[in-house]
């Protein structure tokens, strides 16, 4: 993949944005090799590799695994946990893993690890999150239960057959080092994938019998990384990993991360000031006009990855016609926000993939993402929408003012009553809406998994998407994120996920708002903080001063 253009108010390249890392006393300043740094999160909805897709989770597990392969400055895969992963036809692949790995339990790490990770991952019953990540893999489908009995029937809903298969036929061991993926088709940015945290190993400890987890195994994972678990996960309050020290890898320069919970950021960011807590991924909304009196060089801004967006519950008769939620669109001055909430620290979107990836092109969404509070009404009235709308986002991140700067404009804009409902966290707001609950439109964000346009397509839209928490479905679609997903080049992917982009635009399952960039801040106790384009803390670099 190519550098692309990233985000730091206006695009800056990425070497510029890597170089505002935070060094509050120098590189000659005493360190303390077995500090311990605390880290703001909110509460992660689950902490099982395949399970977890939100962002606090995923900070978390990056400290507790290694990945098979990481990302050099280009965006390219290379080796990590991997020692090379080679394929001739894009559909069989073989990955040799580098010898020396262990879990925190002692166990050395064999790819039957990773085979058996991905199959609990991939099997329907379990229901997990990440499980669509593995649908590329060949034998996925056997995996899956079968849910086309009619819940009409005379006698009632039937209960769905189970699988014909536990495993996936495309998964083949060769060695305790090597083993074979077979998919049912080509994709040549399969590499790329594995650098996300869904394709990490389980031990066999993890497992009660074969292909059954351990009710417990999250709230104290056994990972491969270079920190391990230091007690259990304290709900609502922290969770605390230490140094493993036969870690293989390179080495963190810390002792340890307390990851600390917040419901409030504005909390977070106290602590932070009066040096009670070491370092905040994201600043409140509120307080980024001041922070940089506040907090003076210990304010930092680095490029992200993360897109910002509206989401419809489209199976709800309110917002199903696209011309409703196109209306709504048309309602947000995205400029307004960005300058009045953001004070220009973030930037206005109208396309539904990050300028970071290869392939982006502005204002995709045309005008259904064009300010046009009259025409906005005319559409909103003549579709018959509704007179009351509800915005529901999580307290635990900085978006209340904004979203209530949003809730504002859609009242006057379209003369309908409009309510803002906070969530105490991302997790009870993922919790609901997977379960279809009535909180009207709701606000996500989508940090990328793997640099490639696909990341923002088809976990977020396809119709088996790991994340589509809004009911979205267009068979069209599918098919051309397939069609990317098995082309030869990546010039030829690019061009059928930006034709599945232009479906979206006119679908308009969310709203396309901001594409966000990191504004951290740390206190005195540390130096070296990076934020990355996943808006992770890199913990190989952070360091804590001594005394």
């Amino acid at each position: 993949m190519q550098v692309r253009r990233l985000i730091a108010g206006t695009v800056v390249p990425l070497a510029v944005t890597a170089g505002l890392v935070g060094c509050n006393s120098g590189d000659s300043a005493k360190t303390d090799p077995n500090g311990v740094v605390s880290i703001q999160i909110s509460e992660p909805q689950h902490m099982t590799p395949s399970d977890s897709n939100d962002a606090s989770g995923i900070q978390v597990l990056s400290a507790l695994y290694a990945p098979l392969v990481s990302y050099d400055e280009s965006f390219k895969p290379v080796p990590d946990a991997a020692a090379s992963i080679d394929s001739k036809d894009h559909k069989t692949w073989t990955i040799k893993l580098k010898d020396g790995y262990t879990f925190h339990n002692g166990e050395k790490v064999t790819s039957q690890n990773y085979i058996d990770a991905w199959n609990f991952a991939a099997y329907g019953p379990n229901a997990q999150n990440n499980g669509y990540f593995f649908s590329r893999i060949a034998g996925y489908g056997a995996t899956q239960v079968d849910n086309t009995k009619d819940p009409d029937g005379p006698d009632g809903p039937e209960k769905a057959p189970p699988p014909k298969a536990k495993t996936m036929s495309g998964l083949k061991k060769i060695d305790d080092l090597t083993f074979e993926v077979t998919l049912s088709q080509p994709f040549t940015e399969f590499e790329t994938v594995l650098g996300y945290s869904a394709f990490y190993p389980l031990p066999k400890a993890a497992f009660e019998s074969e292909g059954v987890l351990k009710k417990d195994f999250e709230s104290a994972p056994i990972g491969n990384g270079p920190f391990m678990m230091n007690g259990k996960w304290e709900h609502d309050a922290k969770v605390e990993v230490a140094k493993y020290d036969a870690y293989p890898g390179a080495k963190p320069k810390v002792g340890g991360v307390e990851f600390r919970i917040y419901l409030q950021p504005s909390a977070a960011y106290a602590d932070v000031l009066s040096d009670n807590l070491d370092v905040i991924p994201q600043i409140p909304t509120e307080s980024i006009p001041t922070a940089p009196d506040d907090l003076g060089d210990r304010f930092q801004r680095s490029s992200a990855s993360q897109f910002q967006f509206l989401a419809f519950p489209t199976f709800e008769q309110d917002f199903a016609k696209p011309e409703i939620r196109k209306a709504i669109s048309k309602a947000i001055d995205r400029d307004e926000i960005v300058r009045s909430v953001f004070k220009g620290s973030q930037q206005s979107a109208r396309s539904f993939v990050s300028p970071v990836v290869a392939g982006y092109r502005e204002n995709t969404c045309g005008d259904a993402c064009v300010y046009d509070p009259q025409a906005a009404k005319a559409l909103y009235e003549a579709q018959g929408g509704p007179d009351k709308i509800q915005l529901t986002y999580n307290a635990d991140g900085p978006h209340k003012d904004w979203i209530d700067a949003t809730c504002n404009q859609l009242s006057a804009n379209l003369k309908i009553q409009c309510t803002t409902v906070p969530e105490a966290k991302i997790a009870d707001l993922l919790d609901k809406v997977e379960e279809k609950k009535n909180v009207g439109i709701f606000r996500l964000g989508w940090t990328m998994d793997y640099p490639s346009m696909e990341s923002y397509l088809g976990p977020l839209y396809s119709s088996t998407g790991s994340s589509n928490y809004y009911g979205y479905s267009n068979s069209q679609f599918d098919s051309l994120v397939a069609e990317g997903s098995a082309a030869s080049t990546p010039e030829e992917s690019i061009d059928k996920y930006q034709k599945a982009e232009d479906i979206l635009a006119s679908d308009l399952p969310v709203i396309p708002l901001r594409f966000a960039q990191n504004n951290y801040g740390f206190s005195t106790r540390v130096q070296d903080v990076e934020v990355d384009l996943f808006s992770r803390i890199n913990l190989n670099k952070i360091e804590v001063l001594g005394n």
